[in-house]
């Protein structure tokens, strides 16, 4: 109690984002971040796999796992809008308008539940409230990251993997809705087989919401209900860009690599563990460390900025259908099985075809080359505007820190109340310097 009375004194006073943060409670802050979407992360991971298994549980293990996660992030926010420390204005307000949209659609999901019962799909509009306010929670993350961790001695490589653990978690919030489909595919193989990883009254209830009992299209619908055209293009247009603003922010050769090996690896590593523990299983997508690869090398070509968007938007956007083909090949998947009705799944099935992959509408490329030039074109624009696209990284340091405050013989803190010098006149200490290539926000 005596060391929480003088951490209280030192830090718990009043004062505006941008204030100026003593190192050590910088770095700290900051990292607890990274621990909040940790958990965030394994919970809601878990928490797919149940609900293919199980109705519906409020006080669920996996829903627990990511209360953790969320009540850090609250409490992070609280503490950077009262002292003012760790954050500058603007960031600031992203993750505040990211947890306060988080917030809300928590409620509203658990009322759909109650009002439409299952709603399994990743991709209704209560889910998509919950992704949306994650994606601008960590937004807001990144660039206080970007921004305010410093980055000299020792603290380099801390800034370089945080930065790309930060855009890691939000690649995979933007991919998590496409779960729906990784689990779905191998729900119907279980089907199929006599053996179903969902448990009877969990069939029984997806059944009764479409009126009939359960059967092949009963399965279809609770587990595979979103068109073949969505996975491939909503991994082309929204999330494979990310990759390639991650790439330009770090700064380093195989960003896009490294974020796509790791997230693959999570995957590969949580999925012996729900089977285990009697859970079920998704579709690993191997196919992203393709795609990581590709984005990487377009940063190879010295050319333009938008011209080299251009090129990464339809190029990475044919290896990416490229290597979604390949992997249905090597799990030995009919490519064409987001054409077939479940009759001719099943009909695959029952002759020795494997449902090991995705069902991909290989024909949607025609949508998704446009869209990702698009996004691709526009990502480059507004980071072009920000930060410069070819500019070093990291950048300038552009935060002034705080004295340290001062600790007795022990190391702890005295409690004398810390006084950080005062800043300049209209200047937080947090702005980016205009640089070369860069316009000043």
């Amino acid at each position: 109690m005596q060391r929480l009375g003088a951490f209280l004194k030192t830090y718990w006073t009043r004062g505006e984002p941008g204030r100026p943060t003593p190192r050590s409670v910088q770095v700290l802050m900051l990292r607890w971040w990274v621990a909040a979407l940790a958990f965030k992360l394994i919970g809601s991971s878990w928490d797919v796999s149940w609900h293919f298994k199980w109705l519906r549980d409020d006080l669920a293990p996996p829903h627990l796992i990511n209360t953790v996660g969320t009540g850090i992030a609250v409490a992070l926010v609280l503490v950077h809008s009262f002292t003012g420390y760790g954050v500058d204005r603007l960031s600031l307000r992203i993750m505040q308008w990211g947890t306060g949209v988080f917030l809300i659609a928590a409620p509203i999901d658990v009322i759909n539940h109650r009002v439409n019962g299952l709603d399994l799909t990743a991709w209704s509009p209560s889910h998509a409230m919950l992704y949306v306010g994650t994606a601008i929670m960590i937004a807001g993350i990144i660039r206080a990251w970007y921004l305010l961790y410093p980055h000299d001695g020792r603290f380099g490589w801390q800034w370089t993997g945080g930065l790309v653990a930060l855009f890691a978690f939000f690649f995979e919030n933007a991919h998590f809705a496409q779960l729906q489909q990784e689990y779905g595919i191998l729900e119907m193989a279980s089907w199929f087989r006599g053996t179903p990883y969902a448990e009877s009254e969990l069939l029984t209830f997806a059944a009764d919401q479409l009126g009939r009992g359960v059967d092949d299209i009963a399965l279809e619908g609770f587990a595979l209900p979103i068109p073949p055209w969505v996975y491939p293009i909503w991994a082309m247009v929204v999330c494979v860009p990310i990759l390639m603003v991650a790439r330009v922010m770090v700064g380093k050769v195989w960003t896009a690599t490294v974020i796509t090996g790791a997230y693959v690896l999570y995957r590969s590593v949580i999925w012996p563990l729900l089977v285990v523990g009697d859970f079920p299983p998704s579709v690993v997508p191997f196919w992203m460390v393709v795609v990581g690869l590709a984005v990487d090398a377009v940063f190879l070509v010295r050319v333009n900025p938008y011209l080299r968007a251009a090129i990464g938007g339809l190029a990475v956007t044919a290896v990416g259908y490229g290597a979604l083909w390949v992997q249905n090949l090597l799990s030995s998947t009919p490519t064409d099985l987001g054409a077939m009705d479940v009759a001719r799944m099943r009909e695959a099935y029952e002759s020795g075809r494997n449902l090991a992959a995705v069902p991909v509408d290989f024909g949607s490329i025609v949508w998704a080359l446009p869209g990702a030039l698009v996004t691709w074109l526009v990502m480059t624009y507004l980071l072009q505007r920000w930060t410069g696209v070819d500019t070093p990284r990291p950048p300038a340091l552009a935060v002034t820190f705080a004295p340290e405050p001062e600790r007795g013989l022990n190391g702890h803190l005295t409690g004398a109340p810390l006084n950080p010098p005062t800043p300049r006149a209209g200047h937080t200490g947090h702005r980016p310097r205009a640089r070369s290539g860069a316009r000043s926000r």
